[in-house]
């Protein structure tokens, strides 16, 4: 069995804990987001035969990495660095930090073990083209020889992703748009060529519409590189999350509505307000990573349950450890104060 963790949250950056006692403990439980079932998952050596990790800042999740390595359990880290500016991505780490703890990854795990993703590609006036272009070239300089695949995908508008990024646009006065598909792969070709100057192959994920070469498909969940860096087959069968998907069969331990790093076109929080209320209502002594929705607001203090309430740690700070959120640079929940202009951002 492999062992997702998770692409519904960043447990690497804001439940390091939790995760490290449900290995003491040698299982977790799960809950179904669609129909509420609970079950037990094994988590011991003899039952998982490997862990894809999805995150954001790694620093907090250096000591179970470690501890999965002596204990000869492989993984592969999907680490996403995009850089965005903070209207888009609010409490992500700097893209160089995030970028650096890709290389001291690698450097300890190699690397075979850390993917880098610059996914969701979104055309919004703060990144057109242009910024896509020069981003990219310079984390690919900066992770040459640290990863050897670049990830992309263009942002799929969801009804939460549309309704999320109308209210940052409202509040921070730009303009957004979902390109027609000749101008993301357009985008995408030329970023494909970028990594693949810096000896990476470029990978998308899940849009099979927008292929071109040099890009190829993308298996996040690769039972191959598992099997490539554990020195023995891991097999597991094919079985994507939508149309388009090459990856292999693995079960999820996260839970929706849990990552409060305010990126608006994430498709896994209602809203950051949420986000937050379960977050400060995590316990980490619990086998669940998140209490259901309704008790994570009888939890929540009241400030949790205001529009302009709530803050959250900045990339710099520790991660949480006992359920409740510290302040920080992520400062009070913007407020819609001007009327989001409609344009056309340019991807040619």
């Amino acid at each position: 069995m492999i062992v997702s963790a998770s692409y519904r949250t960043d447990i690497p950056a804001l439940y390091a804990d939790w995760f490290e006692r449900r290995l003491d403990a040698g299982f977790c439980e799960t809950v179904n987001p669609y129909n509420g079932k609970r079950s037990l998952l094994p988590l011991g050596p003899d039952e998982v035969d490997g862990f894809v990790f999805w995150t954001r800042r790694l620093g907090p999740f250096a000591g179970a990495l470690a501890r999965l390595r002596r204990r000869g359990t492989p993984f592969v880290v999907q680490h996403t660095v995009t850089g965005y500016p903070r209207a888009l991505e609010r409490a992500t780490p700097d893209w160089r930090r995030a970028a650096d703890e890709i290389g001291e990854a690698a450097a300890r795990h190699g690397p075979r073990a850390v993917v880098w993703r610059y996914d969701p590609v979104i055309a919004t006036d703060l990144t057109p083209a242009a910024f896509h272009e020069e981003r990219v070239g310079r984390l690919a300089e900066r992770l040459a020889g640290a990863v050897d695949e670049a990830v992309f995908s263009f942002a799929h508008i969801y009804a939460r992703t549309r309704r999320n990024t109308d209210r940052a646009a409202r509040a921070g006065g730009f303009g957004w748009t979902d390109p027609d598909d000749d101008a993301r792969r357009g985008l995408l070709v030329r970023l494909a060529g970028i990594v693949g100057a810096r000896g990476m192959r470029a990978t998308l994920c899940a849009q099979p519409g927008l292929l071109a070469p040099p890009l190829e498909p993308a298996a996040c969940i690769d039972a191959a590189r598992l099997s490539d860096i554990a020195g023995r087959p891991v097999r597991a069968r094919r079985k994507g999350n939508r149309p388009g998907c090459l990856c292999a069969e693995a079960r999820d331990i996260g839970a929706y509505d849990t990552c409060p790093q305010g990126c608006v076109y994430c498709y896994a929080n209602r809203s950051r307000e949420a986000a937050l209320r379960r977050f400060r209502a995590h316990d980490p002594a619990r086998a669940a990573l998140a209490p259901p929705p309704r008790l994570a607001a009888v939890q929540a203090g009241p400030e949790d349950l205001s529009p302009s309430g709530g803050s959250f740690p900045p990339p710099s700070s520790s991660p949480p450890s006992g359920g409740s959120a510290g302040s920080g640079a992520g400062g009070p929940l913007a407020t819609p104060t001007m009327a989001a202009r409609s344009t056309r951002s340019s991807m040619a």
